[in-house]
């Protein structure tokens, strides 16, 4: 077989449909569109769930049920990897690490993660140790040291 003689699958190609060719095309008149409006016209395209201006109905009805978004907790997370930044000995907390860049914005906790290895004695300050991050620490000689969680606050509407 060679490059000349592939051809598609029977029935996997179509013939194109040649709009606005006359009557006797099948296509012809309002080419496929429909009668007259917004649909007809070039260019025309509405959005899902538009209902020619009326309130649509995803407006129309009631929202009910739990959304969890005002009592979600925003956690800031740091590899062990990332602590080889600070000198041997030294004592990590919340402040230290924004100075350095390895946390920013706002969030209601820092959690250590065990991803990467632990080359220095470290003693860190954080609201939640992942098992892996605090066994790495203890074995490197560090310390790990649990800070109070806050409570989250609930948004009033």
């Amino acid at each position: 077989m060679r490059l000349h003689q592939l051809k598609p699958n029977k029935g996997s190609k179509h013939r194109v449909k040649r709009l606005g060719c006359g009557e006797g095309s099948g296509h012809g008149k309002t080419s496929c569109r429909g009668g007259k409006g917004q649909t007809a016209r070039s260019g025309s395209s509405i959005r899902h769930g538009f209902e020619g201006g009326q309130t649509p109905l995803y407006r129309r009805l009631p929202k009910r049920g739990f959304n969890n978004t005002r009592f979600k907790r925003k956690v800031a997370v740091v590899n062990l990897g990332d602590l080889n930044d600070f000198s041997d000995g030294a004592s990590i907390n919340v402040d230290s690490l924004r100075e350095k860049g390895l946390i920013n914005g706002r969030f209601d906790a820092v959690k250590i993660l065990g991803t990467g290895e632990l080359k220095k004695k470290l003693n860190v300050q954080a609201h939640l140790f992942s098992a892996s991050a605090k066994s790495k620490i203890e074995s490197a000689g560090g310390k790990t040291e649990l800070i109070a969680l806050k409570k989250v606050e609930v948004a009033s509407k």
